[in-house]
């Protein structure tokens, strides 16, 4: 009598990085994460120096979120219908045209914002054709999902060290200088997948018109799910770091609070994502998210207590942790979406992640408005709990279904 088959171990983050290929895609993310980090407070800064107006200021980093929902409707087909080195090439040489544009002295406000949104709408076909092809350097098995995790690590990575490095820069250089620093960023990024990675065919041809694919994609209802478990608890989740400014204030605790508490989600993501992508094995990422999907904003409940700054930055590390569900999603997603599909998928998942974080922001501002900062931290967390429970329960029927069919047509 044969041993019962186990469920094979986790890959680990080093097998993923033992993968030249990857290695050149890691890389350039870095960069690329680098520059666009830099470059968006390089071009704060610029915009307030030229106009004085803290309102044209904060305009320049609202802009970075509208602009993915257009270019991820309109551009998504690109990612199939188009070499995949090709794209991520071409984005990185016009994210980084349009910094140096941003560099020269002379144009006006009006330039500078349509650049900004130039950046922003290349940005998720660059993500999503970028995570499409990861699933074609790993496979789409384990290794995709550890690789879209250290992806993922080091955008909350970026954003911690990025902030501090990009204000650091502008002590020493002025912003068109620091705009300047940021096109080699660019520069190397392209140059490292252009060298770094293989030529592959577009995955489709490119005829017919883009609505057909989108439709196609979003006929299914697995897809459809699957899509709104990764937006909705984005959603819910920035509702702390849009109001960590006046939380803070609130609190006493300066900008030294502050900083923490603006650290605070992304380092707990990180600590999440770590631990489970390398105690974890596949089959148990998968069994567990739905149950972390559901409790993941349950700590933001916890500002009914009228917690300190320990307090809070415990309940958003703990939050934070929760967010390790995405692996799990991660490979779902991946096995419900057909391949000739995948890049437009990716960067419709990309776009609407930054789409609904965006409109998440504004309207954490409109309720703590109306009802208080706490209230609307508090509220933020109870609805987000009670949608994801929701979905979850909408998850499993899809996976039934999806179950089902696949059996019957032998797939």
């Amino acid at each position: 009598m044969s041993a019962p088959a186990q469920a094979p171990a986790p890959a680990g983050y080093g097998r993923v990085l033992a993968v030249p290929e990857f290695r050149a895609v890691f890389a350039a993310h870095v960069l690329s994460m680098l520059g666009v980090i830099v470059s968006e407070i390089a071009l704060s800064v610029l915009v307030y120096d030229l106009t004085r107006s803290p309102l044209w200021s904060a305009l320049t980093f609202a802009l970075g979120f509208l602009p993915y929902a257009v270019g991820g409707t309109l551009l998504a087909p690109v990612a199939d219908r188009s070499p995949a080195r090709r794209v991520l090439v071409t984005c990185d040489l016009v994210c980084a045209g349009c910094v140096a544009l941003m560099a020269v002295p002379g144009p006006g406000i009006g330039l500078l914002l349509v650049l900004r949104c130039c950046l922003a709408v290349v940005a998720p076909v660059f993500s999503g054709t970028r995570t499409a092809t990861l699933a074609d350097v790993l496979g789409d098995g384990d290794l995709f999902v550890l690789g879209r995790s250290l992806l993922r690590i080091v955008a909350q990575s970026a954003l911690l060290v990025g902030y501090g490095l990009g204000g650091l820069l502008l002590t020493v250089v002025t912003p068109r200088h620091a705009l300047l620093i940021t096109v080699t960023t660019f520069l190397a990024s392209a140059a490292l997948l252009r060298l770094g990675t293989r030529h592959r065919p577009a995955r489709t041809r490119p005829s017919g018109d883009a609505p057909p694919g989108l439709r196609q994609l979003l006929a299914r209802p697995r897809v459809r799910v699957l899509l709104l478990l990764f937006w909705v608890p984005a959603a819910f989740s920035v509702v702390p770091e849009a109001l960590a400014a006046p939380y803070a204030d609130a609190l006493g605790s300066g900008s030294t609070g502050l900083g923490l508490l603006m650290c605070a989600l992304p380092v707990g993501t990180v600590a999440g994502e770590l631990f489970a992508g390398a105690r974890l094995r596949p089959a148990a990422r998968e069994r567990v998210a739905l149950p972390l999907l559901c409790l993941t904003l349950l700590p933001y409940v916890g500002y009914a207590l009228h917690p300190g700054l320990t307090g809070s930055l415990l309940l958003l590390l703990l939050s934070g942790a929760g967010s390790a569900y995405t692996l799990g999603l991660d490979q779902w997603f991946v096995r419900a979406v057909p391949e000739e599909l995948r890049g437009r998928a990716m960067t419709l998942l990309s776009a609407g992640l930054m789409t609904v974080q965006g409109a998440g922001m504004a309207l954490a501002g409109a309720a703590a408005e109306v009802a208080g900062i706490r209230a609307a931290v508090v509220g933020a967390g109870a609805m987000g709990v009670l949608c994801c429970c929701g979905l979850a329960l909408a998850a499993r029927a899809t996976e039934s279904r999806d179950g089902a069919a696949r059996h019957m047509t032998g797939r």
